[in-house]
């Protein structure tokens, strides 16, 4: 597509949701009665649009003098940052009540995005059936709570069980070091030419996607991590980061992943979920605990999911420490610092947040329960069969570094990824290139080497 086109939507797009925050907005005296609802909309997950249209209806009758405004920002993650930072950044088009990666609480916290949930959710009598790291989620630099958990995730492999029996490997698939991850896609490369054996995410287009289920769980999985938590120093130089992008590499070069035009289309994540996985094109996945949620019902239905994959634990690299890995994130409910009734703000968070619509939301939208009155739930575990495997991985499982400054360093993998993937950078300079900007970002005294 022609990129003036490309930006000329965008901005169209945006423009739009401008206009609507702007109308909607609590900012001007005569509209204090409405609430401004921002959050994320993508073909690939209903859920959350199903939830604040459900929310809505409820709160509207509950509060009759009340009107509530949905803001649906549609793009990827990227996009959706990108527009809520210029949404924020104006009185007259701020939301109300923010949808927030919890990787972004702190930063927006700091830049005086948010405002404080602490006084509102002493009054809140089910505040207590949070478990504790999901209230930790939305702590902020000051120590105080800045956006209450819709649920968490978790990462793992799936594979193909039909393809993987046309190729001889086991059905019962588990494998345990990189080494074996990469040579089940060498053989399926080799008796099914026209499947993408390996699907792992790279390239800036996929954002906070390649960073944290692609790069990060192979980076925690060679026992060095992005920072040293013990000092709050980041981490340089270390072997493990030159070793996951050398997975990268290798699966590129021997063409075990997907064509590097394919895995840097933006629209690759919605291609693997809702096309190349149900149609039998993609053999293994490195994704999110959330995927079957997108084939339970809907335009991506696909009833045959529960007979065809498998699931597999991502192995460490040489199977060393606990054996597996994965990487844990979340998204909150927040308020924003321009709401013109905190209050009523926060009644449409502890409402979207109830117990009987948090159910509905962890089902819908695939998520590990945060609530512990529905965490052993038969209800819940029962609704969706890869629940169990996914919450059995929480035990292995690494966070992000919840600083200020991870959204620019996170910036930095993909682009790092992107420049071996396409050859332009073998894995020993993309990494000095990470570093050189890691250092630019935190300063060198922040640093140490790994």
């Amino acid at each position: 597509m022609n990129s003036k086109r490309v930006l000329a939507a965008t901005s169209v797009g945006l423009a739009a949701a401008l206009t609507l925050a702007a109308c909607s907005s609590g900012g001007d005296g005569e509209s204090g009665d409405t609430l401004t609802i921002a959050y994320q909309k993508t073909s690939s997950f209903v859920a959350l649009d199903d939830l604040m249209n459900r929310v809505k209806d409820e709160y509207e009758a509950a509060y009759p003098e009340r009107n509530v405004e949905l803001v649906a920002i549609e793009g990827e993650q990227d996009q959706y940052f990108t527009r809520l930072a210029l949404m924020n950044g104006s009185s007259s088009t701020a939301p109300d009540v923010i949808y927030e990666d919890t990787f972004q609480i702190r930063s927006d916290a700091a830049a005086g995005y948010l405002q404080p949930l602490d006084e509102y959710l002493a009054g809140w009598d089910e505040w207590d059936q949070f478990m504790d790291s999901a209230k930790q989620a939305g702590v902020g630099d000051d120590g105080q709570t800045y956006g209450v958990s819709l649920g968490t995730d978790t990462r793992g492999l799936y594979y193909n069980k039909e393809l993987f029996a046309e190729a001889g490997l086991p059905t019962d698939w588990q494998p345990e070091t990189w080494d074996e991850v990469l040579d089940a896609a060498r053989t399926i490369k080799q008796a099914l030419p026209d499947v993408i054996p390996l699907n792992i995410y790279g390239g800036r287009a996929q954002g906070e996607a390649t960073s944290m289920q692609g790069f990060e769980m192979l980076l925690y999985g060679t026992g060095d991590e992005l920072m040293d938590t013990s000092t709050g120093k980041w981490l340089t130089g270390t072997q493990g980061f030159e070793d996951a992008l050398t997975f990268y590499d290798t699966m590129f070069t021997e063409e075990l992943g997907p064509d590097p035009a394919q895995a840097l289309d933006a629209g690759w994540q919605s291609r693997v979920s809702n096309d190349l996985i149900p149609n039998g094109e993609l053999a293994i996945a490195l994704d999110g605990s959330w995927l079957p949620s997108n084939w339970m019902a809907g335009d991506n239905a696909w009833p045959e999911w529960t007979e065809v994959l498998g699931f597999a634990a991502m192995p460490t690299q040489d199977g060393q420490g606990a054996g597996f890995v994965s990487m844990s994130g979340g998204w909150t409910l927040a308020m924003g610092s321009q709401a013109d009734d905190p209050q009523a703000a926060f009644d449409f968070i502890a409402m979207a947040l109830n117990r009987e619509n948090s159910l509905a939301y962890y089902q819908e939208n695939g998520q590990i329960a945060v609530r512990s009155d529905i965490a052993d739930d038969p209800e819940y575990l029962d609704y969706n069969p890869s629940f169990e495997f996914f919450s059995s991985l929480v035990q292995y499982t690494f966070f992000r570094p919840a600083t200020p400054d991870y959204s620019q360093i996170s910036a930095l993998i993909p682009a790092a990824t992107e420049s071996v993937l396409t050859g332009q950078a073998e894995p020993a300079d993309a990494a000095a290139t990470y570093d050189e900007g890691l250092i630019g970002i935190v300063g060198e005294e922040n640093t140490r080497e790994g």
